[in-house]
Protein backbone atom coordinates (compact mmCIF):
# COMPACT_ATOMS: atom_id res chain seq x y z
CA UNK A 1 0.00 0.00 0.00
CA UNK A 2 1.46 3.11 -1.11
CA UNK A 3 2.10 5.77 1.79
CA UNK A 4 0.08 9.38 1.86
CA UNK A 5 3.04 11.63 1.00
CA UNK A 6 4.19 14.01 3.54
CA UNK A 7 5.29 17.30 2.07
CA UNK A 8 7.74 19.52 3.77
CA UNK A 9 5.83 22.57 3.38
CA UNK A 10 3.71 24.81 0.86
CA UNK A 11 3.86 23.30 -2.31
CA UNK A 12 3.47 25.43 -5.43
CA UNK A 13 2.61 23.95 -8.91
CA UNK A 14 3.40 26.26 -11.78
CA UNK A 15 1.28 25.22 -14.64
CA UNK A 16 -1.56 22.75 -14.72
CA UNK A 17 -1.72 21.50 -18.08
CA UNK A 18 -2.67 17.73 -19.31
CA UNK A 19 0.18 16.39 -17.37
CA UNK A 20 0.46 19.06 -14.41
CA UNK A 21 -3.14 18.34 -13.88
CA UNK A 22 -2.58 14.58 -13.84
CA UNK A 23 -0.04 14.64 -11.35
CA UNK A 24 -2.51 16.57 -9.26
CA UNK A 25 -4.99 14.32 -9.40
CA UNK A 26 -3.00 11.20 -8.55
CA UNK A 27 -1.91 12.82 -5.78
CA UNK A 28 -5.34 14.12 -4.23
CA UNK A 29 -6.48 10.95 -4.72
CA UNK A 30 -3.27 9.22 -2.58
CA UNK A 31 -4.50 11.49 0.08
CA UNK A 32 -2.29 14.79 -0.25
CA UNK A 33 -3.95 17.43 2.12
CA UNK A 34 -5.63 20.11 -1.35
CA UNK A 35 -4.76 22.69 1.36
CA UNK A 36 -0.70 22.69 0.98
CA UNK A 37 -1.14 23.00 -2.96
CA UNK A 38 -0.89 26.15 -4.72
CA UNK A 39 -1.48 25.82 -8.13
CA UNK A 40 0.09 29.10 -9.69
CA UNK A 41 -1.63 29.48 -13.79
CA UNK A 42 -2.21 32.94 -15.48
CA UNK A 43 -5.31 31.80 -16.58
CA UNK A 44 -6.44 31.43 -12.61
CA UNK A 45 -8.62 28.78 -13.95
CA UNK A 46 -9.97 26.48 -10.85
CA UNK A 47 -8.46 23.15 -10.61
CA UNK A 48 -9.68 20.39 -7.78
CA UNK A 49 -11.81 21.20 -4.82
CA UNK A 50 -9.57 23.08 -2.16
CA UNK A 51 -6.54 23.62 -3.97
CA UNK A 52 -5.87 27.69 -4.04
CA UNK A 53 -5.19 28.99 -7.55
CA UNK A 54 -3.11 31.98 -7.93
CA UNK A 55 -2.31 34.12 -11.01
CA UNK A 56 0.86 34.78 -9.78
CA UNK A 57 3.29 33.15 -7.06
CA UNK A 58 2.16 34.51 -3.34
CA UNK A 59 4.17 37.35 -2.19
CA UNK A 60 3.59 35.85 1.88
CA UNK A 61 5.14 32.43 1.96
CA UNK A 62 8.55 30.82 0.64
CA UNK A 63 7.66 27.15 -0.72
CA UNK A 64 9.15 24.26 0.41
CA UNK A 65 8.70 22.32 -2.94
CA UNK A 66 8.05 24.03 -6.30
CA UNK A 67 7.13 21.68 -9.84
CA UNK A 68 7.57 23.54 -13.03
CA UNK A 69 4.78 22.23 -15.29
CA UNK A 70 4.20 24.44 -17.73
CA UNK A 71 5.08 24.58 -21.47
CA UNK A 72 8.97 24.59 -21.92
CA UNK A 73 8.92 27.65 -23.86
CA UNK A 74 6.96 29.52 -21.19
CA UNK A 75 9.75 29.06 -19.06
CA UNK A 76 11.36 32.54 -19.34
CA UNK A 77 8.34 34.23 -18.71
CA UNK A 78 7.88 32.87 -15.68
CA UNK A 79 11.14 33.15 -14.15
CA UNK A 80 11.46 37.01 -13.27
CA UNK A 81 7.87 36.14 -10.87
CA UNK A 82 9.18 33.11 -9.57
CA UNK A 83 12.76 32.84 -9.13
CA UNK A 84 12.59 35.71 -6.23
CA UNK A 85 10.23 33.78 -4.18
CA UNK A 86 12.41 30.46 -3.95
CA UNK A 87 15.26 30.26 -1.12
CA UNK A 88 18.00 27.92 -0.64
CA UNK A 89 16.15 25.42 0.89
CA UNK A 90 13.08 25.11 -2.05
CA UNK A 91 13.19 22.16 -3.89
CA UNK A 92 12.87 23.03 -7.66
CA UNK A 93 11.32 19.76 -9.54
CA UNK A 94 10.62 20.23 -13.35
CA UNK A 95 8.69 18.27 -15.26
CA UNK A 96 9.92 20.59 -18.88
CA UNK A 97 10.99 18.04 -21.53
CA UNK A 98 14.26 18.92 -22.89
CA UNK A 99 15.26 21.43 -20.03
CA UNK A 100 18.57 20.44 -18.56
CA UNK A 101 20.13 20.85 -14.95
CA UNK A 102 22.50 23.28 -16.04
CA UNK A 103 19.23 25.79 -17.46
CA UNK A 104 17.43 25.28 -14.56
CA UNK A 105 20.23 25.96 -12.19
CA UNK A 106 21.17 28.41 -14.46
CA UNK A 107 17.85 30.56 -14.07
CA UNK A 108 16.84 29.90 -10.20
CA UNK A 109 20.57 29.58 -9.07
CA UNK A 110 19.63 29.57 -5.19
CA UNK A 111 18.11 26.36 -5.14
CA UNK A 112 20.56 24.03 -3.79
CA UNK A 113 18.42 20.88 -4.71
CA UNK A 114 17.23 20.32 -8.53
CA UNK A 115 15.69 17.55 -9.74
CA UNK A 116 14.34 17.20 -13.32
CA UNK A 117 11.40 14.26 -13.73
CA UNK A 118 9.76 12.39 -16.47
CA UNK A 119 6.12 11.15 -15.65
CA UNK A 120 3.74 10.29 -17.92
CA UNK A 121 -0.16 10.64 -18.02
CA UNK A 122 -1.18 7.20 -16.64
CA UNK A 123 0.29 9.24 -13.28
CA UNK A 124 -3.59 10.66 -13.08
CA UNK A 125 -4.73 7.07 -12.00
CA UNK A 126 -1.25 6.19 -10.00
CA UNK A 127 -0.18 3.73 -12.46
CA UNK A 128 2.61 6.08 -13.88
CA UNK A 129 6.22 5.72 -14.86
CA UNK A 130 8.58 8.11 -13.70
CA UNK A 131 11.90 9.06 -14.23
CA UNK A 132 14.09 11.04 -11.71
CA UNK A 133 17.53 12.96 -12.03
CA UNK A 134 19.21 15.04 -9.92
CA UNK A 135 23.02 16.52 -9.71
CA UNK A 136 22.27 17.28 -5.91
CA UNK A 137 23.41 16.05 -2.45
CA UNK A 138 20.87 16.53 -0.28
CA UNK A 139 19.59 13.28 0.73
CA UNK A 140 15.99 14.34 2.78
CA UNK A 141 15.36 16.60 0.08
CA UNK A 142 15.93 13.58 -2.59
CA UNK A 143 13.67 11.15 -0.41
CA UNK A 144 11.36 13.83 -0.08
CA UNK A 145 10.79 13.80 -3.95
CA UNK A 146 10.95 10.08 -4.03
CA UNK A 147 8.18 9.42 -1.92
CA UNK A 148 6.02 12.65 -3.57
CA UNK A 149 6.42 10.53 -6.84
CA UNK A 150 5.99 7.29 -5.71
CA UNK A 151 2.62 8.34 -4.90
CA UNK A 152 2.52 8.27 -8.37
CA UNK A 153 3.59 4.61 -9.80
CA UNK A 154 6.27 3.16 -10.48
CA UNK A 155 9.90 5.45 -10.09
CA UNK A 156 13.46 5.11 -11.70
CA UNK A 157 16.05 7.43 -10.72
CA UNK A 158 18.29 7.87 -13.77
CA UNK A 159 22.01 7.58 -13.44
CA UNK A 160 23.19 10.44 -15.96
CA UNK A 161 21.46 13.05 -17.44
CA UNK A 162 22.63 12.51 -20.50
CA UNK A 163 20.09 9.30 -20.97
CA UNK A 164 17.15 11.51 -19.75
CA UNK A 165 16.12 12.42 -23.55
CA UNK A 166 15.68 8.43 -23.52
CA UNK A 167 13.57 7.94 -20.64
CA UNK A 168 11.73 10.48 -21.90
CA UNK A 169 10.81 9.21 -24.72
CA UNK A 170 10.45 5.89 -24.06
CA UNK A 171 8.46 6.45 -20.47
CA UNK A 172 7.42 9.90 -21.07
CA UNK A 173 6.31 9.56 -25.07
CA UNK A 174 5.54 6.17 -24.75
CA UNK A 175 1.91 5.71 -23.74
CA UNK A 176 1.23 7.68 -27.01
CA UNK A 177 2.97 5.22 -28.79
CA UNK A 178 1.31 2.16 -26.97
CA UNK A 179 -1.91 3.90 -27.85
CA UNK A 180 -1.15 4.16 -31.91
CA UNK A 181 -0.36 0.63 -31.30
CA UNK A 182 -3.73 -0.28 -30.00
CA UNK A 183 -5.50 2.01 -32.60
CA UNK A 184 -3.62 0.30 -35.12
CA UNK A 185 -4.79 -3.54 -33.90
CA UNK A 186 -8.44 -2.42 -33.94
CA UNK A 187 -8.29 -0.96 -37.37
CA UNK A 188 -6.69 -4.05 -38.56
CA UNK A 189 -9.58 -5.95 -37.24
CA UNK A 190 -12.15 -3.41 -38.58
CA UNK A 191 -10.52 -3.93 -42.17
CA UNK A 192 -10.72 -7.96 -41.39
CA UNK A 193 -14.48 -7.18 -40.93
CA UNK A 194 -15.23 -6.71 -37.33
CA UNK A 195 -17.42 -3.81 -36.13
CA UNK A 196 -15.16 -0.53 -35.16
CA UNK A 197 -16.46 -0.11 -31.73
CA UNK A 198 -16.33 -3.69 -30.82
CA UNK A 199 -12.61 -4.02 -32.40
CA UNK A 200 -11.88 -0.84 -30.19
CA UNK A 201 -12.83 -2.60 -26.98
CA UNK A 202 -11.37 -5.55 -27.70
CA UNK A 203 -7.85 -4.05 -27.97
CA UNK A 204 -8.09 -1.80 -25.07
CA UNK A 205 -8.61 -4.35 -23.17
CA UNK A 206 -6.23 -7.08 -24.62
CA UNK A 207 -3.56 -3.98 -23.81
CA UNK A 208 -4.64 -3.66 -20.25
CA UNK A 209 -4.82 -7.30 -19.41
CA UNK A 210 -1.40 -7.98 -21.36
CA UNK A 211 0.04 -5.18 -19.32
CA UNK A 212 -1.08 -6.31 -16.05
CA UNK A 213 0.26 -9.71 -16.66
CA UNK A 214 3.49 -8.73 -17.86
CA UNK A 215 3.83 -6.50 -14.50
CA UNK A 216 2.88 -9.17 -12.45
CA UNK A 217 5.16 -11.61 -14.38
CA UNK A 218 8.82 -12.39 -13.48
CA UNK A 219 9.31 -13.45 -17.61
CA UNK A 220 10.54 -10.85 -19.77
CA UNK A 221 8.23 -9.70 -22.35
CA UNK A 222 9.93 -11.76 -25.25
CA UNK A 223 9.52 -14.92 -23.15
CA UNK A 224 5.63 -14.36 -22.39
CA UNK A 225 5.31 -13.12 -26.46
CA UNK A 226 6.23 -16.52 -26.97
CA UNK A 227 4.70 -18.46 -23.99
CA UNK A 228 1.74 -17.47 -25.89
CA UNK A 229 2.92 -18.59 -29.08
CA UNK A 230 2.37 -21.99 -30.24
CA UNK A 231 4.53 -23.97 -32.86
CA UNK A 232 2.56 -23.53 -36.19
CA UNK A 233 -0.41 -21.42 -34.46
CA UNK A 234 -1.99 -18.52 -35.35
CA UNK A 235 -0.19 -16.10 -33.33
CA UNK A 236 3.04 -17.26 -34.20
CA UNK A 237 2.27 -16.62 -38.13
CA UNK A 238 0.93 -13.11 -36.68
CA UNK A 239 4.98 -12.62 -35.09
CA UNK A 240 6.29 -13.46 -37.88
CA UNK A 241 5.45 -10.77 -39.26
CA UNK A 242 6.31 -8.42 -36.86
CA UNK A 243 9.53 -9.87 -36.16
CA UNK A 244 10.47 -10.25 -40.11
CA UNK A 245 14.16 -8.44 -40.74
CA UNK A 246 13.35 -7.04 -37.47
CA UNK A 247 10.72 -4.95 -38.87
CA UNK A 248 9.07 -3.85 -35.41
CA UNK A 249 12.31 -3.07 -33.62
CA UNK A 250 13.56 -1.07 -36.21
CA UNK A 251 10.21 1.07 -36.26
CA UNK A 252 10.53 1.52 -32.74
CA UNK A 253 14.15 2.41 -33.10
CA UNK A 254 13.20 5.35 -35.73
CA UNK A 255 10.01 6.50 -33.48
CA UNK A 256 12.29 7.35 -30.30
CA UNK A 257 15.40 8.08 -31.94
CA UNK A 258 13.09 11.16 -33.37
CA UNK A 259 11.68 11.75 -30.22
CA UNK A 260 15.35 11.61 -28.44
CA UNK A 261 16.17 14.11 -31.32
CA UNK A 262 13.38 16.44 -30.40
CA UNK A 263 14.06 16.77 -26.86
CA UNK A 264 17.50 17.74 -27.51
CA UNK A 265 16.63 20.19 -29.65
CA UNK A 266 14.18 22.07 -27.13
CA UNK A 267 17.54 21.43 -24.92
CA UNK A 268 19.12 23.47 -27.00
CA UNK A 269 17.13 25.82 -27.45
CA UNK A 270 16.51 25.90 -23.40
CA UNK A 271 20.56 26.78 -23.33
CA UNK A 272 20.37 29.59 -25.53
CA UNK A 273 18.10 31.31 -23.22
CA UNK A 274 19.87 30.67 -19.64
Amino acid sequence: MTLTPDLPGPFWLVGCGNMGGAMLRGWLDAGVDPARITVIRPSGAPVAGGVRVLTVAPEDEVPALVMLAMKPQMLDAAVPGLAPALDARTILVSILAGVEQASLRARFPVCETVVRAMPNTPVGIRKGAIALYSDGTDNPALVAVDVLMRALGTVEWVDAESLFDVVTALSGCGPAFLFRFADAMAEAAVHLGLPRDQAARLAIATVEGASALAAASHETPAQLADRVASPGGATRKGLDVLDHHDRLVLLMRQTLEAAVRRSREMAEAARGGS
